[in-house]
């Protein structure tokens, strides 16, 4: 589909921020973990295996990933121990979710691979991305955007509680 002049044009002020970033080397999913710093890496939880943290660039409120601590790209290469860790914490997120901000359904996913859309294809991670009742609406279709209705900070600070009570 092309876009026109007439297309309505949405601001985003804080993409700016990213855009002008210098992107760092290195792995997210392993990078994150590796240090001190929960809130400004938006990590809220620390597993044996894997760590949640929340989408930077979500898809709705609430999108979570569970990212292994080994750094893999294909799922048959993790260990089982790891699996069943990620099955359990998808468990807790979603009575998360479900409780803190009124889920009611959930895409729970993983893409293995750029050619499957993987954003970061050379570290596999999960994701929990909460659902409602009519959050599909007009914004992604004819305006190209996300309608998110509260911040990634103040989303982590409402979280982070609940995710300080996980008992694995």
């Amino acid at each position: 589909m092309s876009r026109s002049d007439n297309t309505p044009k949405l601001w985003a002020p804080w993409r700016m921020e990213y855009i002008r970033s210098i992107k760092q080397a290195g792995c997210i999913f392993c990078d994150k973990p590796a240090v001190d710093e929960d809130r400004e890496n938006l990590l809220l939880y620390r597993g044996k295996t894997c760590c949640i943290l929340m989408n930077l660039y979500p898809y709705n409120n609430g999108h979570l990933m569970i990212a292994p601590y080994e750094h893999s790209h294909q799922m048959e290469a993790l260990p089982v121990e790891t699996l069943t860790e990620v099955m359990q914490l998808a468990q807790e997120c979603f009575k998360i979710l479900r409780q803190e901000f009124r889920a009611e359904g959930f895409n729970l996913g993983l893409n293995e691979g750029a050619i499957a859309g993987a954003g970061i294809a050379e570290h596999i991670h999960f994701h929990i991305v909460p659902r409602w009742g009519g959050d599909t609406n007009f914004m992604p279709v004819t305006g190209h955007a996300k309608v998110l209705v509260q911040g990634l900070k103040e989303s982590y600070d409402i979280l982070k509680p609940h995710f300080e009570k996980i008992t694995i």
